[in-house]
């Protein structure tokens, strides 16, 4: 049975990861029968977001794995515990955390800088040429950890995908529906949420990319 480990930012949309689109990714890997563990960095969140207004909540912290755990049911470990020789692959789903807790490209753009043990853990399998799942905008983090001209997409924001090209990876416009596969580097990334506008739009090309990554431990 194929494992995979799912990297998680948090738990909500403007300040951790997507609830829809990890458990989509979740269900994706069960419905394929394979298994997967999830993990986070235990680390404080960028901030704490109210979900109902929208607004920081000022003078509130958080533990992004402690949040995590909520959307994992409580079965999570600590991103330091990963071992990528346990695994056949990596996914990373979205939700602003990935771009605020992972790295800090919400604030720095293309001058981002990713966190050092997400960064570790994320080279391990591309060196180890094991795939890798990106969804929304998590393919952000490519630049960082692929060498230069790695193929993603994040849909079709200009913004973001100017940054992704000046950080050094490709990025290529893709509906929501369907995903971008760098054979090379064995990346799998889909828009999602970045352009969904209904949750049956993030599951189709969601579904698609866990489909992709599991297809592709099987390639040598």
């Amino acid at each position: 049975m194929k494992k995979v480990a799912v990297i998680l930012s948090g738990c909500g949309v403007f300040d951790g990861s997507e609830i829809y689109e990890t458990v989509i990714t979740l269900l994706a890997l069960d419905s394929h029968d394979a298994q997967y563990q999830c993990f986070a960095p235990n680390t404080p969140q960028l901030h704490v977001i109210d979900h109902l207004k929208g607004d920081i909540a000022v003078g509130e912290t958080r533990n992004v794995l402690v949040e995590a755990a909520r959307l994992a049911r409580g079965e999570i470990k600590d991103l330091a515990d990963l071992n990528e020789k346990e695994f056949d692959a990596i996914i990373f789903p979205g939700g602003f955390g990935a771009a605020k807790n992972l790295s800090d490209f919400a604030v720095n753009g293309a001058s981002m800088v990713i966190n050092l043990q997400v960064k570790a853990a994320a080279r391990a399998f591309a060196l180890a040429k094991k795939p890798a799942g990106y969804i929304c905008i998590a393919p952000t983090l490519i630049a960082g950890i692929y060498e230069h001209g790695a193929e993603c997409t994040i849909g079709n924001d200009p913004d973001t995908a100017a940054a992704i090209n000046t950080m050094g990876a490709k990025h290529i416009n893709c509906e929501v529906d369907d995903v971008v596969i760098d054979e090379k580097n064995k990346i799998v990334s889909t828009p999602a949420y970045m352009l969904a506008e209904r949750i049956s739009e993030a599951a189709a090309g969601i579904e698609k990319l866990v489909g992709s990554v599991l297809n592709m431990t099987d390639a040598k």
